[in-house]
């Protein structure tokens, strides 16, 4: 198949990118470079420049590459920013999918699309008072970002069951790491890379609240490494291939809770610094603890995680190191 990778330039889109191609697959890469990076994508695999939100050149994209599936990374993924900017995350989420949707659905499309996989998140969730949340948690997301993610997979749900298209909607953890030092986060957005900064920069890491219900007052999160999750878009690929019609909805983690101090304890050890963090007041929009099941995904594409959280702060730090060859360590 040939599969269109929107944010197929972004750091999880380079991933799937390159599991997908390692996995015999054809891949077209359609993004806006807002935050994706077009170095990251390789030389032949080709590239689109283009908004979501654009309906005709997505429908001439899937036209011109005889794209027959559909990986839809391409999202605004801010939890605070979507407190502040609601509407603009509905916009770049919700309609930019339902634009997308429309492109790959329509009658006259020549394009002959059969799956579509989602791009979802643990944020969907909200606050789960459970010890592991499964697939059938209620969704109560606390901030815009996690609602638009819910309301995406409504959108696609309820498109594959009109249209016959097969659909997954993989919800994401926390996700770190990096298969090459080229292709690691460089955004200055998630626990891993903030805590390099801060490191580098001689400044203590921050902690957002230590006040949680959770053993040591911070943060409870679900860590998966990059690598897996792609491997995990790749399962889910040929699920839909294999099985017309299906519509999946799985999370994708390890099932092992990890606290923010913890982590940051576990990236001074590995990164060889030594600065304890400090304590600001929480974010908005943080849920207290927020852990997977993944016996789902197991049962229904034979896929675990195979990287712990070492391999992902190792893997993670080289590529910082990379991305900035001055970084001090004094």
């Amino acid at each position: 198949m040939t599969w269109l990778i929107t944010g197929g330039a972004g750091y999880i889109g380079a991933h799937v990118v390159r599991a997908l191609r390692e996995a015999g697959e054809q891949a077209v890469v359609y993004d806006d470079l807002s935050t994706g990076i077009a170095e990251r994508v390789p030389s032949d695999v080709p590239m689109v420049v283009g908004s979501t939100l654009d309906g005709e050149l997505l429908a001439r994209t899937l036209a011109e590459h005889s794209v027959t599936g559909v990986v839809h990374l391409a999202a605004k993924k801010q939890v605070g920013e979507s407190v502040d900017l609601p509407l603009h995350y509905y916009r770049e989420n919700v309609e930019g999918l339902r634009v997308l949707l429309e492109a790959v659905t329509a009658p006259s499309a020549s394009s002959s699309v059969s799956a579509f996989v989602f791009s979802s998140s643990a944020a969907v969730y909200g606050m789960p008072d459970v010890e592991l949340v499964t697939e059938e948690t209620p969704c109560v997301p606390m901030s815009p970002y996690g609602e638009t993610k819910l309301a995406g997979e409504w959108l696609v749900r309820a498109t594959g069951r009109a249209t016959g298209l097969s659909t997954a909607s993989l919800r994401y953890f926390n996700v770190a790491g990096a298969a090459a030092p080229e292709l690691a986060d460089v955004g200055i957005f998630n626990l891993v890379p903030m805590v390099f900064e801060k490191l580098t920069d001689n400044a203590p890491p921050r902690i957002f609240g230590d006040d949680y219900p959770t053993p040591d007052g911070t943060c409870v999160r679900d860590y998966i490494h990059v690598v897996d999750l792609a491997e995990a878009h790749v399962a889910a690929a040929r699920a839909l291939r294999s099985s017309p019609g299906t519509a999946l909805t799985l999370n994708i983690g390890r099932g092992e809770g990890v606290s923010v101090r913890e982590m940051i304890d576990r990236i001074n050890a590995v990164t060889g610094y030594d600065r304890p963090p400090v304590t600001t007041p929480r974010r908005p929009g943080d849920p207290a603890r927020v852990v997977a099941s993944a016996e789902r995904i197991s049962v229904e594409l034979g896929w675990k995680a195979r990287y712990d959280v070492e391999d992902m702060i190792t893997s993670a730090w080289s590529g910082w190191l990379r991305h900035h060859p001055g970084a001090s360590r004094t």
